[in-house]
């Protein structure tokens, strides 16, 4: 975690590799069956508060000959981590996918009082 020179935001980042269908016939790859799946993630350090988490894809490796989709996002963020969730649907067959986040929030400082 990279924390800023005011001492009370931290960043956290990382990457999941949330699923690699391809090589086992998996239902992303199949386009049959659960097409969602999840992963939490923890953060390296507790926020004070629940932080923003932003998701993207950093790496996916998609069927060229049906369409893509994707659902990209963050449920359940509270000051430990987050689930990270990927969606798809239709014909859309996805062999393997790795997700980027990055979270920033306000961290606990030893100024903070709890009366």
């Amino acid at each position: 975690m990279e924390k800023l020179s005011n001492r009370k935001i931290g960043v956290d980042q990382g990457e999941a590799v949330l699923f690699s269908d391809f090589q086992h016939g998996g239902q992303m790859w199949t386009g049959e069956g659960q097409r969602e799946r999840r992963q939490r993630i923890t953060f390296s350090e507790a926020y004070h508060k629940k932080p923003v988490v932003h998701c993207s894809v950093s790496m996916w490796d998609v069927d060229s000959s049906a369409n893509v989709r994707a659902d990209v996002m963050a449920e359940h963020v509270d000051d430990r981590g987050f689930d990270i969730v990927f969606r798809t649907w239709g014909d859309t067959r996805i062999a393997r996918a790795r997700i980027g986040w990055m979270a920033i929030g306000e961290l606990a400082s030893t100024d903070d009082w709890d009366v």
